[in-house]
């Protein structure tokens, strides 16, 4: 059979392939060449709004926000009004799975070069332990 039949037959079957499904699934549906920065839930839940991601919302084009809906609303809509002010698109996720990530600010459609995308914190630290063991 063609292979190109075979591609679409298994399509239909299937749905189509997803590139890099766990890194999606920890990273509230968006890959880790895409993202500026990320914070874990404790991060966004701590009062305030850090600054890291409002100077990315600021000096950054083409940026969509992901959240985990695993987070109440009052934790997070300082971030979702800040995007809403700047133009700035955003999804609510619901994980398959377990992530100890709350917010991600990625690139929409490109790779970017960025090297570091955690506040590494003692909230941040906090969560990444939790999760070494297992939540």
């Amino acid at each position: 059979m063609d292979q190109k039949v075979q591609d679409i037959i298994d399509r239909a079957l299937y749905g189509t392939p997803e590139i890099k499904p766990e890194e999606r699934q920890l990273f509230l549906t968006t890959i880790l060449e895409r993202i500026h920065l990320v914070l874990t839930k404790r991060q966004v839940i701590h009062k305030g709004m850090y600054s890291e991601v409002l100077q990315i919302m600021k000096t950054k084009s083409n940026l969509h926000l992901y959240v985990n809906s695993n987070l109440n609303y009052g934790n997070y809509s300082n971030y979702i009004q800040e995007a809403n002010k700047l133009g700035i698109r955003f999804t609510i996720v619901t994980p398959q799975k377990q992530t100890p990530f709350g917010l991600v600010v990625a690139n929409e459609t490109q790779a970017i070069d960025s090297t570091d995308i955690f506040v590494k914190d003692d909230l941040f630290e906090r969560d990444m332990e939790e999760s070494a063991t297992g939540f």
